[in-house]
């Protein structure tokens, strides 16, 4: 069902994903505006929360958008629009996170900084602040995977089977993945007094 350009700018202010999903299949730039407009908070902020908040997060959506807008004519559900562009999100930064960690182990880039103001509430308690902090610092140097998983599972609240569709792993690999972060969290934090 294609729209034409004057259907999809007289329709109300919000039409669904599936409407303009098919829009922007037919080459309907108010379509993509709207699907980006729509949809640039979530991919900034799962961005954020994976790489901690730096300057590739801005490129990371950019390049998501630029993605999924080319590859719009494989997206199988229309309506699925943000569950299918977060896949696309956590793929470029798993890319990001592990060439940072290329350049690192070279001795070309420092490490990461994770940032994790805007996962702490301003009006936090001190202790829970400082504990949250710890927590961000101690995930900044899990394994790439795990790192992913542990945001995706405990920060994002996600079931178990859409971060296996948003990571494209099975969900065998991220049951066994999400049990070592949670295992080497809790032993980090023993290591560092916490129980």
């Amino acid at each position: 069902m294609a729209l034409s350009t004057e259907k999809v700018t007289r329709l109300d202010a919000r039409p669904p994903d599936r409407v303009l999903v098919l829009a922007a299949r037919d080459g309907n730039p108010q379509a993509r505006e709207a699907l980006f407009r729509r949809h640039v908070k979530l991919a900034a902020g799962l961005s954020y929360r994976l790489l901690g908040g730096d300057d590739e997060v801005d490129d990371i959506v950019q390049d998501s958008f630029v993605t999924a807008f080319a590859k719009l004519g494989s997206l199988k559900d229309p309506q699925a629009f943000a569950s299918w562009l977060s896949s696309i999100v956590v793929g470029k930064a798993i890319g990001v996170i592990r060439r940072r960690r290329l350049l690192q182990r070279l001795g070309l880039r420092r490490g990461d900084v994770y940032r994790p103001e805007a996962l702490i509430a301003r009006d936090a308690p001190p202790d829970v602040a400082l504990e949250l902090r710890e927590v961000c610092e101690i995930i900044s140097h899990l394994p790439t995977d795990e790192r992913v998983i542990l945001i995706l599972r405990r920060i994002d609240e996600l079931p178990l089977e859409e971060v296996a569709t948003r990571t494209g792993w099975a969900l065998a690999t991220v049951k066994r993945r999400l049990a070592r972060a949670e295992e080497l969290l809790a032993e980090r934090l023993e290591g560092r007094g916490r129980p």
